[in-house]
């Protein structure tokens, strides 16, 4: 099995394992009584990916709905590293086959004419340059689809974070008659919809 076929495979069983617990009874009840849970927002990310901002778009208030613009950088992000992991794999496997059929045969190999140009050393150092780019762009990879996780994750628990006038912030000079000096008193005003 090659080495792309192997990332293919595991990249599948992983989004499998991790989205088995996505639907379980207690979820189910909680959804029935219109409470909305991050950790659900952060499931629906991780089984697919932009799930989770749907589903906080739509519990959040009438006016406030602001999510859906996400899921395309979402998946630009994720669409870009995975071409680049796809591409620099290609590229090192082929600079691999042209090394080691240099070193059999003692000639370049006129299945890859666009490596001619370059000396074995040359063909050795392309093939570690694409390979580190392409484990960069796995990380790059795994990073956006976290990300993505991560902000319906943290987004979720803001769907009811009220942000009206209520909540408020005074800064107002005060005068210390005890030792006798100049302040400042902060007011910090917090008033939740629940």
């Amino acid at each position: 099995m090659s080495n792309s076929k192997k990332i293919v495979v595991g990249l599948f069983v992983g989004w499998i394992v991790f989205s088995l617990p996505i639907f379980t009874q207690e979820e189910m009840v909680i959804a029935d009584t219109n409470f909305h849970n991050p950790k659900t927002a952060a499931k629906l990310s991780i089984f697919l990916p932009g799930a989770g901002q749907i589903y906080n778009h739509r519990a959040m208030p009438k006016g406030k709905k602001n999510a859906w613009w996400k899921i395309p950088i979402i998946y630009a992000g994720l669409g870009f590293t995975g071409y680049e992991v796809v591409a620099n794999h290609v590229l090192q496997r082929d600079l691999r086959n042209e090394f080691v059929f240099r070193t059999e045969n003692g000639f370049p190999n006129p299945d890859f004419p666009e490596f001619q140009q370059f000396d074995n050393q040359g063909v050795l150092q392309l093939y570690q340059q694409f390979k580190l780019s392409r484990d960069l762009m796995i990380f790059a990879f795994v990073a956006v689809y976290g990300l993505n996780v991560l902000d319906a994750f943290v987004e979720g628990h803001f769907v009811d974070f009220d942000i009206s006038k209520d909540l408020s912030m005074q800064l107002q000079p005060v005068y210390m008659q005890h030792n006798q000096a100049a302040g400042l008193r902060v007011t910090l005003r917090f008033n939740s919809r629940k």
